[in-house]
């Protein structure tokens, strides 16, 4: 089958790091061709390069049987080649319409139409969005549709996503691979870049593999499994991805939260977490998860019901109220919400308790932050050049370990996760998830929210299901391979099994 891209032998430097080392890949059309590999393998500077974002150091593009020098991503989108980054381009003050038919303003034109056009688009893609909102009020999940909406107003030939899936619920991913078969359908080239193998083998109908800049291989996806793949990326199969269960002392019930009640999104929820037990609550976007959490945390405020921790009535008036009384919140949005970017990792992993590293004036001690900080990243393996670094140089994975050195370091009692591997490759999951585990076995009461059913069974000693606001109900490890069991409890179902308090 004739190609519609092909790259040959793409090399990329920068200074001394090879990013990509002769990489060769192709794509035809109508198929979908995952692109998959750890997070600094290579993948999107692979696609940055299709895009005409970078210029390879070595190597060839070819469309259509025709070597391409693309200079800007302008000269590639004439071609009909696009690509949706993982960080979204898109004008937060203008509307959902001007997003998606920026090209053609400023001019005259009628608002009326444009909004026509751009409701059509969207409601042909599934979702509902007021075309006149701006951007910048719409969830994550909804300025991602607004990209692929943008996207496909466009004569497209090839589409690269990359991560497209991160920040939607099960539902909307539905709707989305919906589009990428039509897409498929219609004789376009997609290329797809996901850390979620499920939803890969789900929809590829072939994977090609990097490591550390280079290429392991290319295969149809009906020729192998998860383990496979996860061998070619990693070197290890999926079995280990999750630590053991080791036979955890559960202690006494550390957090209890009885009739919760806040704003539509949280209505009478009850659940407890007990020390050394790792409590799963599963849900679709839109479920009240991350509200719960956001309540217990202080951050939002709790109309009703009540918060007990250690045995005592627990009022948060502000995230601030929550961490002096020894909760954690490693949110699902890390980059906003999580760190401080700019600021280097130290700072980022002792703001949350000072006192360890200041003396009896207010002074920093920065030799005392230092060294501590210096021995949290070791125990969390965590892969950066200085303590001094800022934590925008790191990779997601080690991102996401600042986040959680935060809160070893604040040493609380209750941590709950929202998402804590989202954007996380397979390598940098498995140390997050035994970092999890570790905080368990010290003795914490840890909320994991996920996304990923896998995710919960793996890590969770209990998981319970959101629906519309609302605790449907609760899965043992005994019940974990009835996973529609799970997903019929988010989505408004039945109430499921054992459902007595814990």
């Amino acid at each position: 089958m004739t190609e519609l891209v092909q790259l040959k032998s793409i090399s990329k430097s920068f200074g001394g790091i090879h990013a990509l080392r002769s990489v060769d890949f192709n794509v035809r059309p109508g198929e979908v061709h995952a692109l998959l590999g750890e997070n600094g393998a290579g993948k999107s500077t692979l696609m940055r390069v299709l895009g005409g974002e970078m210029v390879p150091s070595h190597g060839e593009v070819i469309i259509d049987g025709v070597p391409v020098v693309f200079r800007d991503p302008r000269a590639a989108r004439a071609l009909g080649i696009v690509v949706i980054h993982q960080e979204l381009a898109l004008a937060p003050d203008l509307t959902v319409a001007e997003n998606i038919f920026l090209g053609e303003l400023p001019g005259v034109i009628s608002h009326s139409s444009l909004h026509k056009r751009a409701k059509d688009l969207i409601d042909r893609l599934g979702f509902q969005i007021d075309p006149g909102r701006t951007v910048g009020s719409l969830a994550v999940a909804h300025q991602q549709v607004v990209e692929i909406a943008k996207a496909l107003s466009q004569d497209i030939k090839i589409i690269v996503f990359d991560e497209p899936t991160a920040v939607l619920g099960a539902q909307d991913a539905m709707k989305l691979h919906q589009i990428i078969r039509g897409l498929r359908d219609r004789g376009v080239g997609v290329v797809y870049i996901s850390h979620r193998l499920d939803e890969v083998f789900d929809i590829a109908d072939r994977m090609t593999v990097m490591k550390d800049g280079q290429k392991v291989g290319t295969v149809a996806t009906g020729d192998v499994k998860v383990d496979d793949i996860i061998r070619m990326m990693v070197g290890r199969p999926i079995a280990t991805m999750f630590p053991e269960r080791a036979k955890r002392v559960i202690g006494e019930e550390l957090l209890k939260v009885e009739n919760l009640n806040a704003g539509r999104m949280v209505r009478d929820v009850s659940f407890s977490v007990r020390a050394g037990e790792i409590v799963g609550l599963g849900g679709l976007i839109g479920s009240g998860r991350t509200e719960v959490a956001r309540v217990i945390f202080g951050a939002d405020r709790l109309e009703s019901g009540t918060i007990t921790l250690k045995g005592q009535i627990f009022k948060p008036r502000s995230p601030k109220d929550a961490v002096k009384a020894g909760i954690g919140l490693v949110p699902e949005d890390r980059k906003h919400q999580g760190v401080i970017l700019d600021k280097p990792i130290r700072v980022n992993s002792t703001m949350a308790k000072m006192s360890s590293v200041v003396n009896a004036f207010g002074f920093l001690k920065q030799g005392k932050e230092r060294a501590d900080v210096t021995e949290l990243g070791q125990s969390l393996r965590l892969k950066a050049s200085s303590v001094d670094a800022p934590v925008s140089s790191l990779s997601g994975g080690n991102q996401q370990k600042v986040v959680l050195a935060k809160w070893f370091h604040a040493d609380g009692d209750v941590i709950i996760l929202d998402e804590p591997t989202r954007g996380v490759d397979v390598g940098a999951k498995t140390e997050i998830y035994a970092l999890v585990n570790k905080l368990a076995d010290d003795g914490k009461a840890v909320l994991v929210i996920s996304s990923e059913h896998q995710e919960l069974f793996g890590l969770c000693d209990r998981v319970l299901a959101m629906g519309q606001g609302q605790i449907r109900g609760e899965l043992l490890p005994k019940d974990y391979k009835e996973e529609n069991l799970l997903g019929l409890s988010m989505t408004g179902g039945t109430i499921i099994a054992n459902q007595g308090s814990h």
